[in-house]
């Protein structure tokens, strides 16, 4: 299929959307929720286009937009033909996961296959599954070829109504930025924007994408990719709420490797997902896992989540040194941490030899190391080592091999090169090797994890998301932190866990920080990673009172139940999470005016818990006890860009 017919498919796409309302359909097929809340129809024109909507109660949350995908040898996007439908399936599935904000996965589903066939009989499935919180779909090829088929473009669209706003944030341009390390996921967002206000972005814009129409709330993401499709983002049609699904630049590949998807028959698409509801439903909602691969690992008995002391986001290169890194590793110790990282240049400043040594003094104190890499061979211009390490499985296994053989934990990849499809695979390659050598995973300068953490559960961790080491670069990122991060728990670390590295309660050098040490704190709460870098360092740490210690000695990476309390997408966020020793309720302010707050807890009645709040100024802390009684909603003021924990232990 030439890539002109690929243009005018595009070129043409506004004019379809636009008039799709006054065409004809020849069949209106339905899918509903369990709870019959949430109304998918399949539509099939008679001119042969696929066209979704979807419905919550008598909102229409998307109008009309086309299905199909577009391959090289066939098109699947018109004169199509619907066969059969299979019955409604119900589908349902309890798993565990070893880390996030709900150990016990819970999904159930009404399934629909819709069968298609193209001018030449050729089969595609499109597979609609719709659950109590949400709508996933993907597509199949279910006929037998050993012949290598390859993807031009997936037509997938999201058509929202008029006047819907977004939380977007725009996908980088590759080899751009320091060395040439984009794409990364580490843009800020645009929030609460008018889509019809939002211009072309050549690049795209990345997973997960929120949006509000009126009071109800969607956010889109995908999630289970596999080696034979690249990670995906959203393009906006300009001057429209319209969205479709795009495919990465041209320059997002290992070496030599894919770039769109290409595989042998049978094939399927990742899951497209659209998380539907009040703010409660997309906080709460686990769409992203409960719809990735089962685990690929048996024995997990090795992977152990957890909590790491980390000196480079305040100390930097310079300090990754052996006596520096020993310190950090009693830092650990007497928190009760169960990581250390070791961050770049270990190789060169401290060596292999003296770091079989840390790891040995590690081990005494019940600390694991972590080790920085470097993914990257000629994709960027880092210079930042071990370097080019792991880009073989022959050179992967050596150097796993070597790393077990000297008591380490763990490995953090950093500078990844995009989402062509073979570099998605490159990830992937990276996780089982990985796995044979019980090491688990942290990937910085990266894509999103798109479910893999079920998938790979060694995989405890993806920066994707401009963290809190671009606080201490400038102040810009230093001025936004308080609005960015209230942004982030409805949208980046809804599905997946993110590395953000949070909790500073000290100075940053030549940085004026806005955030109040609450605010910081609440952060360990609020964000969710299997492994948690914190970025305070042991001197930091020491300067504040005995009990902010002790919360941040018990706060785990693992959470039993996660509810959301209040909040809106940028400006605050409150949740309670809970864990094997009773709940964390957590929240942080993301405006510089106080906001008054009253919050149901009735679920907590009749328990009492301890309070942490600021004190005098940002800096200082003050506690109290306090006490939910029933039927009473609790009411306080919180301050400007600062935050609150409270803790109910059993």
């Amino acid at each position: 299929m030439s890539n002109k017919l690929s243009n005018i498919a595009f070129v043409v796409l506004p004019l379809l959307i636009i008039s799709c309302t006054r065409r004809e359909f020849a069949r209106d097929i339905v899918v509903k929720s369990p709870d019959k809340q949430i109304v998918v129809t399949l539509k099939i024109a008679e001119s042969g286009e696929a066209y979704y909507n979807v419905c919550l109660g008598s909102i229409e949350v998307i109008r009309n937009s086309r299905l199909g995908i577009l391959r090289d040898d066939h098109d699947f996007t018109k004169n199509l033909t619907l066969v059969t439908t299979s019955d409604v399936e119900s589908v349902s599935d309890h798993y565990r996961i070893l880390h996030g904000k709900r150990q016990s996965g819970r999904y159930k589903a009404n399934r629909k296959v819709f069968r298609l066939v193209n001018e030449y009989d050729e089969r595609m499935n499109i597979i609609f599954q719709v659950s109590d919180d949400g709508v996933a779909f993907r597509y199949q090829f279910p006929d037998q070829s050993t012949d290598v088929k390859k993807i031009v473009a997936e037509l997938s669209q999201f058509n929202f109504p008029q006047g819907t706003t977004g939380w977007l944030q725009p996908m980088s341009k590759a080899k751009t930025g320091w060395c040439h390390v984009n794409p990364s996921y580490e843009e800020h967002y645009i929030q609460d924007a008018a889509l019809e206000s939002i211009e072309a972005y050549e690049s795209g814009w990345v997973f997960p994408a929120l949006f509000r129409i009126g009071q109800t709330w969607a956010l889109i993401s995908e999630t289970a990719p596999d080696r034979d499709y690249c990670g995906c983002r959203l393009q906006h049609i300009d001057g429209s709420s319209l969205f479709r699904i795009d495919f990465p630049q041209p320059e997002e590949v290992f070496p030599g490797g894919a770039l769109n998807p290409k595989a042998t028959l049978p094939w399927k698409t990742p899951w497209r997902i659209i998380a539907l509801g009040e703010l409660s439903t997309i906080v709460e909602s686990t769409l992203g896992t409960d719809l990735a691969e089962s685990a690929r690992i048996g024995d997990l008995s090795w992977i152990k989540p957890g909590r790491a002391s980390w000196s480079w986001v305040l100390l930097k290169d310079d300090q990754i040194v052996y006596d520096v890194q020993r310190r950090f590793i009693d830092y650990s110790a007497q928190m009760g941490w169960e990581y250390c990282l070791i961050d770049v240049n270990w190789d060169q400043k401290i060596g292999y030899e003296k770091i079989q040594e840390l790891a040995a003094y590690a081990a005494e104190r019940n600390v694991g190391l972590i080790l920085w890499y470097n993914s990257s061979g000629d994709w960027n211009t880092t210079t930042y080592s071990p370097k080019s390490a792991l880009l073989t499985h022959e050179a992967r296994v050596e150097e796993y091999q070597r790393l077990t053989d000297m008591g380490i934990k763990g490995i953090k990849v950093d500078f990844f090169g995009g989402d062509g499809q073979s570099m998605m695979a490159y990830y992937q390659d990276i996780l089982e090797d990985a796995t044979n050598c019980h090491l688990m995973v942290n990937c910085h300068g990266s894509t999103l994890p798109r479910g893999w953490q079920r998938t790979y559960p060694n995989l405890v961790s993806m920066e994707a998301v401009r963290g809190f080491e671009f606080v201490t670069f400038d102040q810009v990122d230093a001025d936004k932190q308080p609005t960015h991060s209230c942004v982030l728990p409805f949208t980046r670390n809804v599905f997946d866990p993110m590395d953000f590295t949070p909790v500073c309660f000290s100075e940053v050098p030549n940085i004026e920080r806005r955030t109040s040490n609450t605010f910081e704190l609440a952060t360990a709460i609020i964000f969710h990673s299997g492994v948690q870098h914190y970025a305070e360092i042991p001197e930091g740490m020491a300067a504040v009172p005995d009990y902010i210690r002790s919360i941040m000695m018990e706060v785990p990476v693992a959470w039993v139940e996660t509810r959301f309390i209040d909040g809106y997408p940028g400006q605050f966020i409150v949740i309670a999470r809970e864990y094997d020793k009773g709940w964390f309720i957590a929240g942080i302010n993301g405006d510089s005016a106080e906001r008054s707050l009253t919050l149901d807890l009735s679920f907590l009645a009749g328990k009492k818990g301890v309070m942490i709040m600021d004190g005098d100024d940002h800096r200082s802390f003050r506690r109290e006890e306090i006490s939910v009684v029933s039927g009473k909603p609790f009411p306080f003021v919180l301050k400007g860009n600062s935050g609150f924990v409270i803790q109910f232990a059993e």
